[in-house]
């Protein structure tokens, strides 16, 4: 052994007669070892044939957070083994849910240690075998200390491991629960493959009430088989959508292209903002569902052309996200939102590879509807300066517009083409005078629009609770409902 080494070995998942028998001979000549917990069922014989270990037990209980204690052991084994070889023992495997061989392995090299591994069996095979299953079918290997609900995948067998006591069983659960129901049957799988193995079915709830947690516990979480508790990973709805545009999905699905989908997009864009109005939470997860479902739709078939998949889609935005928040995810300093807009259009222009001759508008989409477009065009032209300083100066452009449209109207032969004309510049200037509110026209009309419909129905209700038609009815007589609608509020 070399002097400035570590010999990390494994002391296997299970009893002494388990033990490979050269990482007993090794164990027995050094006749002392360090060991990250005193919890296993081995060292109890082998501290009874002369062995004297070290443990880190006490280090766990100097820190709240397991990266500390983790740093804390590396650390002493590196110390202890300038001054001569070390020995470090950890349960099962080195190279199996050890974060402590991680950190020699990584630190060893530049401090002039060599890291050496050698032998041990991982608890995964006992495991397998206590629960019965076949890892082939395809399983996560995952840390109950660091745990996320990103990280499940629950059409797989889920092995976690980590799980310690209490307060860790209790953080697995909770994670768990945002992705299965709370009575969801779980194992908790105590020394595996040793004469103490045991294995206990509970809901998913009792997970932190059981008594049996230790160092040696794995939490193992079968698959989800059923169909409907699937549905809420994104994985089951891309094999939804690749299903209904496949050989026997639906017609109507299978016959879409990116041009015919392109008014269903809008529609439904358009009833997200009405539920947005409403504050209807319930109504919001439905209409988002069907701007994703559009999403995916455009998404399959682009996949079925061979052009793109969703996951272009997502590794596209995803970079492009992290690339124009450099004050996020790199080193730029913001002073704040208009400091953040500034960098965007920066770094937006850059991308886009800025043409000299290319007009300021041109980036503007010709397929945004028109009062958004106007809204573009003329925030453009406010940033090379060219915008009124003040409202009242817009709202003079607006009275000049009507006046302008009154004429051509006041026109004993008026021009359909010209009036078409004045009525786009009104519209225009309008939309001026709401980007000085910060309003955008669009929504604003589509306010408008709300409140008619609201107004002429409580009308309709009017006339169908006294039993009448609208011919029954002058003008005004409708126009006292609009007003009745209209102090109610609607």
């Amino acid at each position: 052994m070399l002097t400035n080494e570590i010999t990390i070995i494994g002391l296997g998942a299970g009893d002494l007669d388990q033990l490979p028998y050269g990482i007993y001979k090794k164990l027995t000549q050094a006749k002392e070892c360090f060991v990250r917990t005193l919890d296993h069922p081995v060292i109890t014989d082998l501290a009874g044939e002369g062995i004297q270990f070290f443990s880190f037990d006490s280090v766990y209980e100097k820190h709240d957070q397991f990266e500390a204690v983790y740093e804390e052991i590396s650390e002493t084994l590196l110390e202890a083994a300038i001054k001569g070889p070390v020995i470090y023992a950890v349960p099962g495997h080195p190279m199996v849910a050890e974060k402590t061989v991680q950190l020699l392995l990584e630190k060893g090299p530049d401090r002039g240690v060599a890291i050496k591994l050698e032998g041990g069996q991982s608890f995964l095979d006992p495991l397998f075998q206590a629960v019965k299953i076949d890892p082939i079918e395809g399983f996560q290997l995952l840390d109950g200390t660091a745990l996320s609900p990103d990280d499940l995948h629950i059409g797989q067998h889920m092995i976690i491991g980590q799980v310690y006591d209490a307060f860790s069983a209790s953080n697995v659960k909770l994670t768990l629960m945002e992705k299965l129901p709370d009575d969801y049957a779980v194992f908790i799988v105590t020394a595996a493959g040793s004469s103490k193995e045991k294995v206990t079915q509970c809901a998913l709830y009792e997970l932190d009430r059981q008594m049996e947690l230790s160092n040696l516990t794995s939490v193992y979480v079968p698959p989800v088989k059923e169909e409907a508790m699937q549905y809420r990973e994104f994985s089951k709805l891309r094999q939804i959508i690749a299903q209904l545009r496949g050989p026997d999905g639906c017609p109507w699905d299978k016959k879409q292209t990116h041009e015919s989908l392109k008014k269903y997009l809008i529609e439904e864009a358009y009833e997200l903002i009405d539920s947005i109005d409403e504050e209807d939470d319930e109504g919001m997860i439905g209409e988002l569902g069907d701007v994703l479902l559009q999403v995916m739709l455009h998404a399959q078939i682009g996949e079925d052309e061979g052009m793109f998949t969703i996951d272009d889609i997502i590794g596209g935005i995803s970079a492009k996200m992290v690339r124009r928040h450099p004050h996020v995810f790199g080193d730029v300093q913001v002073s704040g939102e208009e400091d953040v807009l500034v960098n965007w259009q920066k770094i937006k222009e850059e991308e886009n590879g800025k043409e000299t001759d290319a007009s300021l508008l041109d980036g503007v989409e010709k397929s945004l509807p028109n009062l958004l477009r106007a809204e573009d065009y003329q925030k453009r032209a406010a940033k090379v300066g060219f915008d009124w300083g003040e409202v009242s100066e817009a709202w003079k452009k607006v009275i000049e517009e009507v006046q302008e449209f009154e004429d051509e109207m006041k026109n004993p032969n008026p021009d359909k083409n010209r009036i078409k004309s004045e009525l786009g510049d009104l519209f225009f200037a309008l939309v001026n005078v709401s980007r000085y509110y910060d309003i955008q026209a669009e929504e604003a009309v589509h306010k408008a629009n709300h409140k008619f419909y609201q107004r002429f129905t409580y009308i309709e209700e009017c006339i169908k609770k006294e039993g009448k038609d609208f011919s029954d009815y002058t003008l005004e007589e409708l126009d006292s409902y609009w007003n009745e609608a209209k102090a109610k509020g609607l």
